[in-house]
């Protein structure tokens, strides 16, 4: 490998690096505004000059310099701090420096290399400069006059979120960045507030909330879909004020979607923290919890096992279901489903049901099938990961399903299982592009499984998969696409119809018809509820949603922000959430409800806390030790080979900003809706590229 010195000490490094990853590599630290390892480098602040030989007698920009085998690097010499000061001082002429009143102010890159490597004074008394704050949306203030022209917001919303809605107009002192007073039509967009290094974009629904030290800040998992982005959640004694991401290459890199970042105003709305039973006028009044479990148990008492259904919602963690699966079990009931949306998955193989390659191992395919999917909206950062991959050059993507602008260029094949079964039966070109590939890839989305035919469409794609050579020992290149962030946990641990049981539509067809007498919603809130008008209905939630207007009684619980609890991903990846916050009012964790309800109705849990609940889970579920990581997935047969409808795949998705109780309760999210869908074009629907 070729090598060369920083400061003095000599540096193996691999060929391609730059001077800046060099000197990172081997602990010598260089400021920098512009560059970014995730973006294209620009070399416009100048910050990170050091001084090179062999080489001209000036400072160079490391970040576009290429290291070269026997180079000397000096980072620390009077000829780099004089030019840093320089850099910084020509950087801070403009500088309106109203740190006191700036949402920047406490993490803000500028204070700190200022104070690092700035001169203490000024020698500018002219006028400064002020620009016209822009106009980007409902999601991000700006404040552009302390702009200092890093584009790191355009080079971010150009090339990661594949929208071409911001960038730099006119030269040297009339530079501006700017969207032409557009709102950023990005799912991503508000990554650019975290990449500012100035504050120039902000927060605009965090505006002048708290200061980074007033806040406790707690790492968890989100869960307004399927990915399982990594998240820190920062919290002003009891209400959560504001959700960042958090680094994990495996799965959301440092980025998550505006709807992680901003539905967190939605916990504070439509909040159910008190116990409700309903009383003989039909109105649903506050109560205790005694009275709601008396009531509770003796609907239960009256009913056979068999006229008992249970269905968990999209948000619920592992410990809440698995404490039900046990209370319904102990009652000798089948009727139990985690699959509001009546996915066709097989729950005995879970190959299945996983995305069996990885998010990362996306970057690795070199030919996609996407069939039923609008990854943009069903899992955003999975769709930069394409895009991403797509960017590197030598990516086919096929798409069956709604044609859509996914912000990279595919094939459009098709709208529905005509097309899937041309492939399956070999009649198609795009099987050649799949069978020539080394790593080839399908993802099965929501809008092919979750269809009456949805068996059938699986064993179709499985056909597929297993003839273009996506199954062997070193690669699984078959996925499933899931939307919520509760269903591969459920699956794993069985919450599923037992023997001769109902799933999700035969509980709720068996509810309108009478059959099924007792209906347990654990935060169930995405379904048909006015097939349940009849039955006896218990909801255990959160919000106020529609699951609960239905309810005869309501056991209010604690939402992910407020409970620690194991979710798996889309992949299967077993993480950990934690508590930031406590639950308002009576509200409780799930697991602790069931576990007093339990006791009322003679069906005691056999645990007492946290910890024994865990490992009752661990001894059916041992994978779940495993924090982390990607338990490995046997492959086998599933699927129901059939005919398809004619039907055409259609995404479940139709407003990407609320599709669960906390994001409608949300009011940024309800002013993105406003924004970027009532009256205007519905986002996604432009060509193939």
């Amino acid at each position: 490998m070729p090598t060369l010195k920083v400061n003095g000490e000599e540096v193996e490094f691999e060929k391609g690096m730059t001077v800046l990853q060099v000197c990172e590599q081997a602990g010598a630290e260089v400021p920098r505004f512009c560059y970014h390892e995730r973006l294209s480098i620009a070399g416009n602040c100048r910050m990170c000059l050091v001084e090179v030989k062999p080489g001209p007698p000036k400072p160079a920009a490391s970040c576009a310099l290429p290291a070269g085998d026997g180079m000397e690097v000096f980072t620390d010499t009077p000829m780099v701090k004089k030019a840093r000061n320089g850099v910084m001082e020509f950087l801070l002429i403009n500088h309106p420096l109203d740190c006191p009143i700036c949402d920047q102010g406490g993490e803000c890159d500028l204070q700190d290399q200022a104070m690092a490597y700035g001169f203490d004074g000024s020698r500018f008394h002219e006028n400064k400069r002020a620009v016209k704050d822009k106009e980007m949306g409902p999601l991000i203030n700006t404040i552009m006059t302390r702009c200092i022209h890093c584009t790191r917001c355009v080079r971010f919303s150009t090339e990661i979120a594949g929208v071409e809605d911001m960038g730099l107009l006119n030269r040297g002192e009339a530079a501006e960045i700017s969207t032409l007073e557009k709102a950023v039509a990005s799912e991503l967009s508000a990554n650019v507030i975290d990449l500012c290094p100035v504050g120039a974009l902000t927060s605009k629904p965090y505006q002048f909330n708290a200061r980074p030290w007033e806040l406790k800040k707690t790492e968890s998992i989100d869960v307004m879909d399927a990915v399982g982005s990594n998240i820190r959640v920062d919290a002003r004694g009891n209400e959560v004020l504001r959700v960042l991401p958090r680094l994990n290459e495996d799965v959301n890199e440092e980025w998550i979607s505006d709807k992680t970042r901003y539905a967190c105003d939605g916990l504070r709305k439509r909040r159910l923290d008190k116990v409700f039973v309903r009383g003989a006028d039909g109105k649903l009044a506050a109560s205790d919890w005694s009275t709601a479990f008396k009531a509770i148990a003796d609907k239960v008492a009256a009913a056979s096992p068999a006229e008992i259904g249970a269905i968990a919602g999209d948000q619920c963690e592992v410990e809440g279901m698995f404490a039900l699966k046990g209370l319904m079990e102990s009652l000798g009931v089948a009727n139990m489903d985690c699959r509001q949306d009546g996915a066709k998955i097989d729950p005995a193989v879970r190959a299945s049901y996983l995305f069996n390659s990885g998010i990362a191992g996306v970057e690795e395919a070199d030919a996609i099938l996407i069939v039923g999917s609008n990854p943009r909206w069903e899992a955003p950062l999975i769709n930069a990961r394409i895009r991403k991959r797509w960017l590197a050059g030598g990516l086919k993507v096929g798409v069956i399903g709604p044609k859509l602008d996914l912000t990279y260029g595919y094939d459009y094949l098709g709208a529905g299982p005509e097309t899937l079964k041309e492939l399956a039966d070999g009649k198609h070109s795009f099987l050649e592009v799949l069978k020539s590939a080394e790593k080839p890839m399908l993802i099965l989305g929501p809008g092919a499984i979750s269809r009456a035919d949805g068996a059938a469409v699986t064993a179709a794609a499985r056909s597929i998969a297993e003839a273009t050579g996506m199954i062997r020992e070193d690669w699984n290149g078959f996925n499933v696409l899931h939307t919520a962030a509760s269903r591969v946990g459920g699956l794993d641990i069985g919450f599923v119809p037992g023997d001769g049981g109902l799933d999700t539509a035969g509980i709720l067809d068996g509810a309108a018809n009478g059959s099924v007498k007792v209906v347990f919603l654990l935060a169930a809130d995405e379904i048909d509820t006015s097939k349940l008008k009849d039955a006896f209905v218990i909801y255990q939630g959160h919000h106020g949603d529609t699951g609960a207007h239905v309810a005869d009684v309501i056991l209010p619980g604690a939402a992910y922000t407020e409970k620690p609890g194991i979710y798996l991903n889309t992949e299967g990846r077993v993480q950990m959430a934690r508590r930031a916050a406590f639950p308002p009012g009576d509200a409780r964790e799930d697991w602790t409800i069931l576990r007093a309800l339990s006791d009322v109705v003679g069906k005691t849990l056999p645990f007492d806390n946290l910890g024994d609940l865990r490992r009752a889970i661990h001894a059916q579920c041992d994978h779940m030790t495993m924090i982390d990581a990607l338990p490995g997935a046997t492959w086998g047969a599933f699927g129901e080979a059939g005919e398809m409808a004619s039907d055409a795949f259609v995404s479940p998705i139709d407003n990407f900003y609320v599709t669960d109780p906390i994001s409608r309760a949300s009011e940024t999210m309800a002013e993105c809706t406003r924004v970027f869908l009532d009256g205007a074009d519905e986002q996604g629907t432009g060509t193939d590229g």
